[in-house]
This record gives structure tokens, sequence and C-alpha cells, in this order.
């Protein structure tokens, strides 16, 4: 589907939305204080079945607070939780937060990468979601929402995201946001000279960041194969996916 088709779909879909609830009550909750965001997030996993999530950066929690967090994820998914989460691109580019994901995407709790912008969103058994009260990561406070008409546009916001993304598994999430750049330029046909024009910087930084990627897709130097072809060929597939 043309994807300007899709994101108008999604507003006239807000804007009836919007309609259908004017003078009705809206099951709309504001929640400034932090700790009684997290409260409530963790009430909600000791009994969902279900979670669609989506983080536009990795988490900023460290040592004990990271452990206890992947620990909650885990027991969640052992006691039959689904999950589903998406997250932008630029998560992969932390060997730490990349490591912690695809810990979480082999026990169960399903990743797809996008490189388009999102805005971080949780939503619970399609009965309550969480958003941020301003669209920034890490700002204070969220929206609790209950309202099932709004549920239902946000879950469609999740759902038309994960088709597009990518899966966390694809060769090319080994790379940096630069070295994805460099190969899709590449892949358009151009020339190390092209490329280092393009993203103004020096030829011989091309040069590394092309070496890079043949390092990090595990393409060696062979007589019988075009590494840059075969490159661009595992890029499409990702873009693809």
């Amino acid at each position: 589907m043309d994807e300007s088709v899709s994101l108008a779909q999604l507003a006239q879909r807000l804007e009836e939305v919007v309609s259908e609830l004017r003078g009705i009550p809206v099951d709309v909750e504001r929640v400034e204080d932090d700790e009684r965001v997290r409260k409530q997030i963790a009430d909600a996993v000791r009994t969902a079945g279900e979670l669609r999530a989506m983080h536009p950066v990795g988490s900023t929690e460290r040592g004990r607070e990271e452990q206890k967090s992947r620990l909650r994820v885990l027991d969640a998914l052992r006691r039959g939780m689904t999950m589903r989460t998406i997250v932008h691109a630029s998560v992969l580019d932390h060997p730490r937060r990349a490591a912690r994901l695809r810990e979480l995407h082999a026990a169960g709790d399903l990743h797809r990468v996008i490189d388009e912008p999102i805005q971080q969103l949780l939503v619970f058994d399609r009965a309550v979601a969480f958003v941020r009260i301003t669209p920034v990561p890490h700002s204070p406070g969220a929206l609790v929402i209950r309202q099932q008409s709004l549920i239902a546009t946000l879950v469609d916001l999740f759902e038309r995201t994960w088709a597009k993304a990518r899966e966390v598994t694809e060769p090319t999430h080994r790379l940096t946001q630069r070295e994805r750049e460099v190969l899709a330029l590449i892949a358009e046909g151009r020339s190390n000279s092209a490329v280092a024009r393009a993203l103004s910087i020096t030829e011989a930084a091309v040069g590394k960041h092309v070496a890079s990627v043949f390092t990090k897709l595990e393409l060696p130097a062979t007589a019988d194969d075009n590494r840059r072809v075969l490159a661009v060929l595992a890029y499409l597939r990702g873009a693809a996916g």
C-alpha cells in the first residue's frame, strides 16, 4: 500500500474518533508522576496476556535496574504473555542495548526494527495504553488511555508500523547508521567517490565504512563473488523485510 495513502487513512480515522467522542466522557488519565506511571505499567504487566510496544530509543536503565527490568520481561514471557516490540534502528548502534533486545527476542519478545521516527507506546490486551504526555523520549509522565476507540486507533498504528518494520535478525541491523547510509547509496549504484560527495565525507572514510560492512555481513573476498553486490542484496532484503 502506498505510504501516503496509509497515513491519510490513519489521519482520517483519528478525525473520526475525535468526532465520535465529542460530548462523551473520555477515559484518559494524565499521570505526571513517573513513579505512579511505573507502578501502573507494572500492574498491567502482572495481569495482561498481550503487549504491543514501540520504543524510539533504548532504555536508559543501568546495572541493577536494567537487570530487574529484564527479569520482569522474562518472567512475563514464561507465564505466557505475548509480546511484540518495535524499536528505532538507532537502538542497534549501541552494542549493550542491541545485545539485550536480541536476548529478549530469542526469549519470545518478538522485535522488529524501523528507520522512521516512532513514539513511545505500550498497549496491554487492547484494554489500556500508555503514551508520553509530551512526545519526547524520556519526558516525564504519561497518558493512561482506556477509551476503546482511542486504543483501537493506537493498535491500528502499531500494526501498520509492524507490517513495515524489518526483522531484528536481518544482518543489516548489525550496521551503524552511517554504514546503512553508505550501503543505501551503493544500492543506488553510486561509486565510493559519489557516496563521499553525497555524505560530505572523504573517499577514504567511505572505504573504511564499506570494509566494515563486508566484515559485519561476513562477506570474505573471493574470486567468484562481488562483495558490493552481495552487500546490496543483504540491504535490499532487510529494507523489504
